[in-house]
């Protein structure tokens, strides 16, 4: 049976008042091929339904974005992938139902921010 290596990341950006967002995720989890697995990510303030997404990123290639506004799924993300959260709150998860081979990698939740109507972000 194949392990399945998640390594999870976080990218934080800063809120108008320059005071940083906290983002908490777990570092590492590892699965084998055919489970499901949950991903939390959680921050120290309420996060709008359309300043979360979730990325995954392979060795040697850029992130993909692969959900956005906590649970709609950009396309050509597989079916598997889900996200789930509330809007304005603080926890919010992805989950990867039947992982695949394919599946392995870093993921990145994404917490975005504007200062004076400008993106910032922050890892």
């Amino acid at each position: 049976m194949n392990h399945i290596i998640i390594f999870i990341w976080t990218i934080a950006a800063f809120i108008q008042e320059s005071r940083g967002v906290t983002v908490t995720q777990p570092k590492v989890k590892t699965v084998q091929q055919g489970q499901s697995v949950t991903i939390e990510c959680s921050t120290d303030v309420g996060i709008s339904y359309n300043n979360l997404a979730w990325y995954q990123q392979k060795p040697g290639e850029t992130p993909k974005l692969l959900i956005y506004d906590i649970r709609s799924l950009y396309s050509g993300t597989p079916s598997r992938f889900s996200g789930s959260g509330t809007n304005y709150g603080k926890d919010f998860t992805l989950t990867i139902s039947g992982v695949q081979t394919e599946d392995t990698g870093d993921y990145y939740c994404l917490s975005l921010h504007s200062i004076n109507s400008k993106y910032v972000f922050t890892q």
